[in-house]
């Protein structure tokens, strides 16, 4: 593969992972604030799914695709902007393991208050809390690889 098409690859699985962090954390947080359960119950299998569909493949592919284009340009792993690239990814990744958990135990509180036709547990509501937390560093995390990845020059290599 050319240097020019997993480059391409790269950026798009970036946006990829980028636009479906940032849609899903929208959607969730907007559904939540409705207080209609129906809805957010259907936003979190949503929000399950797309986690599913984009977000695990492309957090699989960008260290791949990155080290690959190291490789590919005889960078030195050590090179400072990919080393706080590297560390930024895995904050991220750190915060993105539990947030997968709570989406599954949020779905699930969810689709059981759907079921019985009543209010959302406050158990819901303090893992949407700690959910929304969470996603705050990766967010910031993710910018910042972004702006390592553009802008590389700036800390060196």
């Amino acid at each position: 593969m050319s240097y020019a098409v997993l480059k391409t690859l790269h950026i798009l699985s970036m946006v990829l992972l980028f636009g479906t962090g940032l849609g899903s954390a929208f959607y969730k947080w907007m559904a939540d604030r409705s207080g209609n359960v129906a809805h957010i119950a259907v936003t979190n299998r949503h929000v399950v799914l797309a986690d599913w569909l984009f977000t695990t493949p492309t957090v699989l592919f960008q260290p791949l695709s990155g080290l690959w284009l190291v490789h590919m340009l005889g960078l030195p792993l050590s090179t400072p902007w990919l080393v706080a690239s590297l560390v930024l990814f895995c904050l991220a990744g750190a915060c993105w393991l539990p947030v997968v958990w709570l989406q599954l135990r949020m779905r699930q509180l969810s689709d059981q208050a759907v079921a019985r036709q009543a209010a959302l547990p406050a158990d819901y509501w303090r893992l949407a809390r700690y959910w929304f937390w969470l996603g705050v560093p990766a967010f910031i995390a993710m910018v910042l690889v972004v702006i390592l990845m553009v802008g590389k020059y700036a800390l060196g290599g």
